[in-house]
């Protein structure tokens, strides 16, 4: 494919929106012709008087959107949008098979999905390292921030805590 056909290549994307916004800002590009998706599941909710079952977005801020690098600027003039979701520098390409994989668990009867996080994990919890030199390893969280988490690995009997980016380590 030549370059200017891989601009024109629809591919889904994460856009984050206003707090509260997900749902509308999912039908206001629907109706603009993008295909969108956020993505919901049931919960019951408890009021002092009552308890109701409702829908809440599985990520909060976030909506998928199917667009191309045309499609861009008409997205972020949408009400309710903020940005793309980056990753190096570039806004961030979900493949389509998570994308069906969320679809496909969220169409199973009880299905629940439990998001969490990472910024903020609780000390001494124990995570796995997802990148980098130490991949593979896990270790035990000492403390975390927005960006960064320090983890206490053991190895070669030695201990070492070491600064690792939030998305390099995950629960487990």
């Amino acid at each position: 494919m030549k370059a200017e056909e891989l601009t024109k290549v629809k591919t889904w994307h994460v856009i984050y929106t206003k707090s509260k916004w997900e749902k509308k800002v999912d039908g206001l590009l629907t109706k603009d012709g993008f295909e969108s998706w956020c993505p919901v599941q049931k919960r019951e909710r408890q009021w002092s008087d009552r308890k109701k079952i409702i829908e809440e977005p599985l990520f909060r801020s976030y909506v998928f959107i199917k667009a191309n690098k045309e499609d861009y600027t008409k997205i972020l003039s949408t009400m309710g949008v903020v940005n793309f979701l980056y990753f190096l520098k570039k806004p961030a390409i979900i493949r389509d098979n998570e994308i069906e994989a969320i679809r496909k668990y969220l169409g199973q009867s009880n299905a629940s999905i439990q998001v969490v996080d990472m910024a903020n994990i609780p000390a001494s919890t124990k995570v796995s390292i997802n990148q980098g030199l130490f991949m593979g390893q896990k270790g035990e969280v000492i403390k975390s921030s927005k960006k960064t988490v320090y983890v206490r690995l053991e190895s070669i009997n030695m201990m070492m805590i070491v600064e690792f980016k939030v998305g390099e380590v995950s629960i487990g």
